[in-house]
């Protein structure tokens, strides 16, 4: 297995572990989520395969996709009360669910953290659903902390 960052000839399997991602928020929350919807247009996934600001990287076995993993690098300069801390936000996190059990999420979390740490982030943030909790249970495993927490009431 190699990790790398993703370029286009990577984007059938990326919107194919998309759909997998979706599918799990849709069952998790179909007040929220609409089923069989697509998350970025194919245009709109080649614009952040080409941002530096938003790297995608790509665990690969040869030619096939077995997990992603979609960051965004944030900082917030001059900002009246936040400090200016590099951040690399982990936007999405996916590992083919016929491919989990073989440590890929761990590898590829780990390659963004290293990454993170070369291009002098301060820490690692991500979000997870609460309805997600093999995810939420992953992401603690991997030493993650709750920063904050959404909460909501339906009407």
């Amino acid at each position: 297995m190699e990790i790398r960052r993703a370029c286009e000839k990577d984007m059938d399997g990326i919107n194919s572990l998309l759909h997998q991602v979706l599918t799990v928020h849709h069952n998790g929350r179909p007040d929220i989520f609409k089923p069989n919807a697509k998350k970025y247009t194919d245009e709109e996934l080649k614009e952040i395969l080409a941002d530096d600001l938003k790297p995608i990287f790509v665990a690969v076995e040869g030619e096939s996709v077995m997990g992603y993993a979609f960051c965004v690098f944030q900082q917030h300069i001059d900002n009246n009360i936040l400090t200016d801390i590099k951040t690399l936000y982990i936007d999405d996190l996916c590992v083919d669910e016929n491919l989990r059990g073989r440590h890929i999420g761990k590898s590829l979390y780990d390659f963004v953290v290293d990454f993170a740490k070369e291009s002098g982030c301060y820490n690692v943030t991500l979000n997870v659903w609460s309805c997600n909790e093999s995810a939420m249970k992953f992401y603690e495993k991997c030493g993650l902390k709750p920063q904050k927490v959404g909460m909501e009431v339906i009407l």
